[in-house]
């Protein structure tokens, strides 16, 4: 394949072979990479119903002793004591997968895919896409608090990579892939295309580009239409309609989402703190899984409503009608289930306990307002909505994530400024409590750095005339003069170049150092220069003359006018660092433009004057 570069040098118009043109649209790479990311969602859409079906199969073996794929809770087992054996024995099979299949497949997914972005160029062992959905299906099928989309996440991500290691693929490509295939996945479970996208953003892509989000749209668009076909068309989390809401209810959203945004951190640390006392255990970590699968069979005895993915208790508390002592329930006991799980490394994921206990904690808080403001109109379905997406924006500061999801997968349009009011109060505690994520907490413990902002390319946004010297003050030379002449002149000088000229026109730059280091005193300056010589267009972005000069190790391009071909200035790679210095400078520099202080007693001054 081609790169921007390849285009601009070998593309050059005669009779000038290394003046680059503009780069066109690399279309055919885009559909290229589209079309991939299309057929991996179909994929993937299939392998979503599978996974429930699996699901459902384990859960129907284990609990009732049947063989059926028809989805079944567990709370309904019929076991007593003996319901604590079931996530022990789910453990010991998923410990026994990531020692002889691939550990990889232990945790909730989302995490594991940016660290195989940032630190592998997307390479993600292909036994992952099998190994995982199959080790998901027997945690949660034997109880295990998760839910099936961190799973198809994981597995739809390592699809797309498996994809992009076998062909002939960029990394940034196969990156794409990755995050289309990923974000497909949730897509075919819960149905909502715009968050999946919103996702990939968010927690994976780290850009925003046509050339990635558009692959992942499509995929994300496929995804639904895989859900709608394969699953249903109807909400996801069903729930009462919600009527329109005044200021007073939206302060009273935005202070239940302040409140999750505390829980949300405390949630987090919990996790991990469990997750760092499992690795002080003195057993392998193979046995972690079983270990915590006893935690998960003991509460499941006490709470059944814990067992497994238990998406019926969002639906539920959605509902409003869930009592005070099955949302506490909720509350502790799915948290402690899911957090010990967590932390001993089994397969599953996070977001359908997060979904569970923040509309849990929700509802609650909306009873709580309910009584002490009475007069304010607080809906109990809204306030679980809320404390549902608020918690997981709180916990993983994917907040236009977390606001988009709750409305697609209710389909609740007029949800959308208490969404906001709530979400943003509960991302903005969460950012000023804790500097990680549960998403990052992992990933940053192993040295690895993830990207903080979401900007554009500085390169891409300035071209090669916004920085290049003008060689009217530049030193020249005719190209038949001889180069031991010129080193006294350059080193008085302070410029990093030289001008060949042919008569009156430039033909050519070269870096003094050059000069120097010629050791053939008599050599000719001519001689010197590049054949042909490497040149930029003004017009060009220098992104692309950084890459010319990657590509060829050189420091230093002429730059030539479009239309006449004559060489018009130099540019250099200190002119692209001092780029990124001007944004560093609007980053830190903190400085006063306008003081009001200062122009009112210059206006007070000049009244007395006139008095």
């Amino acid at each position: 394949m081609t790169t921007k570069t390849d285009d601009n040098i070998h593309r050059a118009e005669a009779p000038s072979p290394g003046l680059p043109t503009l780069p066109p649209a690399n279309t055919k790479r885009i559909l290229y990479i589209t079309m991939l990311a299309l057929v991996n969602a179909v994929i993937v859409g299939f392998i979503a119903k599978l996974l429930v079906m699996l699901i459902g199969l384990f859960t129907n073996i284990f609990f009732f002793g049947t063989f059926s794929f028809h989805e079944t809770s567990p709370a309904e087992h019929t076991l007593g004591y003996f319901v604590i054996l079931i996530p022990v024995l789910g453990g010991i099979i998923v410990g026994l997968m990531a020692k002889f299949g691939s550990r990889a497949i232990r945790g909730h997914g989302i995490p594991e895919a940016m660290e195989k972005i940032v630190t592998e160029e997307s390479k993600i062992h292909p036994m992952v896409t099998i190994l995982k959905p199959l080790s998901s299906a027997v945690s949660i099928g034997t109880g295990g608090p998760f839910g099936a989309e961190g799973p198809i996440i994981s597995t739809g991500g390592a699809l797309g990579s498996f994809c992009g290691q076998t062909l002939h693929i960029t990394a940034q490509e196969r990156k794409v892939l990755l995050a289309a295939g990923a974000t497909a996945g949730m897509t075919a479970i819960f149905g909502t295309p715009f968050a999946a996208i919103l996702l990939a953003i968010e927690l994976l892509l780290f850009e925003f580009s046509a050339k990635s989000f558009v692959p992942v749209m499509i995929a994300c668009i496929t995804g639904a239409c895989m859900h709608f076909a394969l699953f249903s068309t109807e909400p996801t989390f069903p729930m009462p309609e919600v009527t329109g809401v005044d200021s007073w209810a939206v302060l009273v959203y935005a202070a239940i989402g302040a409140v999750v945004g505390v829980i949300s951190v405390l949630v987090t640390k919990a996790v991990y703190a469990i997750e760092d006392a499992f690795e002080k255990l003195p057993v392998h970590w193979m046995w972690w899984p079983a270990i915590g699968g006893i935690a998960v069979g003991a509460i499941g005895f006490v709470a059944p409503r814990t067992l497994g993915v238990g998406y019926y208790n969002i639906t539920d508390a959605l509902s409003g009608e869930l009592s005070l002592y099955v949302l506490l329930s909720l509350c502790l006991w799915k948290f402690l289930s899911w957090a010990i799980a967590l932390g001993s490394g089994t397969s599953g994921g996070t977001l359908a306990p997060l979904l569970t206990i923040g509309s849990a904690i929700g509802c609650l808080l909306g009873m709580a307002a309910q009584q002490y403001f009475p007069e304010v109109n607080i809906s109990i379905p809204l306030a679980a909505l809320i404390g549902m997406a608020a918690l997981f924006a709180g916990a993983s500061r994917a907040i236009l994530t977390s606001i988009v999801f709750a409305m697609e997968t209710t389909m609740q349009e007029s949800t959308l400024l208490p969404l906001i009011a709530g979400c943003s109060t509960a991302y903005l505690i969460s950012f000023l409590m804790m500097r990680t994520t549960i998403m990052t907490e992992k990933i940053v413990r192993r040295g690895i750095q993830l990207p903080e902002n979401y900007r554009p390319d500085v390169l891409e946004l300035k071209t090669v005339a916004d920085v290049y010297h003008d060689l009217s003050s530049s030193i020249k030379c005719n190209a038949h003069e001889a180069i031991v002449k010129l080193k006294p002149i350059l080193i008085e000088s302070e410029d990093e170049f030289l001008v060949i000229m042919n008569e009156t026109r430039p033909i050519g730059i070269v870096n003094k150092r050059k000069v120097f280091d010629a050791r053939d005193e008599g050599l000719l300056a001519g001689s010197l220069l590049e054949e042909p010589p490497l040149t930029i267009y003004p017009d060009n972005t220098l992104d692309i003359a950084l890459e010319i000069m990657l590509k060829t190790s050189q420091n230093t391009l002429a730059v030539a006018d479009r239309h006449t071909r004559e060489i018009v200035g130099v540019v250099t790679e200190w002119d692209i660092l001092r780029v990124f210095e001007k944004r560093f400078m609007e980053d830190k520099h903190i400085k006063q433009h306008i003081s009001l202080k200062r122009n009112a007693l210059r206006m007070l001054t000049k009244a007395k004057q006139k008095v």
